[in-house]
Parts: C-alpha cells; sequence; structure tokens
C-alpha cells in the first residue's frame, strides 16, 4: 500500500517536471522567456533598491560655487558626442544634432531581461517628460527589426535607435542596459549599469536639475 503511494507521488512529481519542461520549451521557442523572466524581474525594481542613486550627484551640482567645498569638486566629464545614429525609418542623424539638451540615453536590447523590466518606466518617463529631454534608445540587437517590431507590439512609440557607428570607448560598457545622462552644458552626468525604475520623482527632479 505505502509502495503504491510513493509510485502515485513519483509519478504525479514526474508529470509536473514534464509540464514545466513543455512550458519552458514552449516559452524559449517563442521567444517569450525574456519578456517572463522581465516581468518577474519588475519586482526586484519595484523596491528601488537598483535605481542610480542621483540625490548625491543634485546635491554636488548645487553646491555654492563660492564655497570653498566648491573648489574640491571633480572636474566635469565631457560627453562624446560623435556617436552615429540611425532611426527606425533609417534616417542617419547624430548625437551632437542633440548637443544643448538633456539627453537620456538607454542600450538595450529584446534578448535582455532586465532591459524589458525597466522598459515600462523609460517609456512612462519619455510620456512625462519628453518635451523636456532628449530620449536615445539605442537597441543593440543585431536586427534592429526585433526592437522595432517590440516598440510596435508593446505599444510604446519611443524614439528607438540603432548605432550606426562604432560605439566611443565612453559608451562600451560591459554591461546592458546601460543609461547615460548627458546634461545641457555636455557633461556626462550619470552613467547606470544594470536596470532601474526611471518613473520615480526624485529621478524625474535629477533631470530638470541637468538643464
Amino acid at each position: 500500500m505505502k509502495k503504491d503511494k510513493n509510485d502515485k507521488n513519483a509519478k504525479r512529481t514526474w508529470i509536473q517536471y514534464g509540464i514545466f519542461a513543455v512550458i519552458a520549451i514552449a516559452l524559449y521557442a517563442t521567444g517569450l522567456h525574456t519578456e517572463v523572466i522581465g516581468f518577474a524581474q519588475r519586482g526586484l525594481l519595484a523596491t528601488g533598491l537598483m535605481n542610480p542613486d542621483v540625490k548625491d550627484i543634485t546635491e554636488v551640482r548645487h553646491a555654492d560655487n563660492s564655497s570653498s567645498e566648491a573648489t574640491t569638486l571633480p572636474a566635469a566629464t565631457k560627453a562624446d558626442f560623435s556617436l552615429k545614429l540611425m532611426d527606425r525609418d533609417g534616417n542617419i542623424t547624430s548625437l551632437a544634432d542633440l548637443k544643448g539638451k538633456v539627453i537620456f540615453m538607454n542600450f538595450w536590447a529584446t534578448w535582455c531581461p532586465p532591459c524589458i523590466a525597466e522598459m515600462p518606466s523609460i517609456d512612462k518617463l519619455h510620456e512625462e517628460m519628453g518635451d523636456e529631454v532628449a530620449f536615445v534608445i539605442l537597441s543593440l540587437d543585431q536586427d534592429f527589426e526585433l526592437a522595432k517590431a517590440f516598440d510596435k507590439r508593446k505599444g510604446y512609440n519611443l524614439p528607438i535607435y540603432a548605432p550606426a557607428s562604432n560605439l566611443p570607448p565612453m559608451y562600451q560598457s560591459s554591461a546592458i542596459p546601460t543609461t547615460y545622462v548627458i546634461d545641457a552644458a555636455g557633461n556626462l552626468a550619470l552613467t547606470h549599469k544594470g536596470m532601474a525604475d526611471y518613473s520615480n520623482s526624485e529621478f524625474k527632479d535629477f533631470l530638470k536639475s541637468l538643464k
């Protein structure tokens, strides 16, 4: 009797493993595993632990230039504007065309779960600050059509681009997503490697402080 029960439990366990395996294979076959993992990672984003620490940067930028503390501030790093960009219509532009604006530049790919996880927050940020900030959502997919199809399917309508030149050393990150923020004076104000929630009020205030 006990043996029969154990056999039934073992059979049930194998059936469950089989179901999970079929689901996993189906997700990988359809490419949906990236979005499933990305969706799960949004729970981590909700904690705020992955967000860039922009508070200290903002405080430094607002330091009184006449104070003795200001003399110890590090020199600003000038951004490299030589990067060429191709938009969704095949037009070639340059980062230099955006000089004088605050620039939010995000490197991502459709196969990257953390990129997918943070994309809704970037879309929300774009909706709220697209008139104040220049957005460059730079796809690193080998096939740019995948990025365009993803953006359309999600209904984001983000200003997505593909690199039309080699990435300058300044933007050659070992991780994606990586986000760069350039201030209106042309300085690299922030480099953040990894996913984040960019729709929070603190980050929006940070962008406003860069004008």
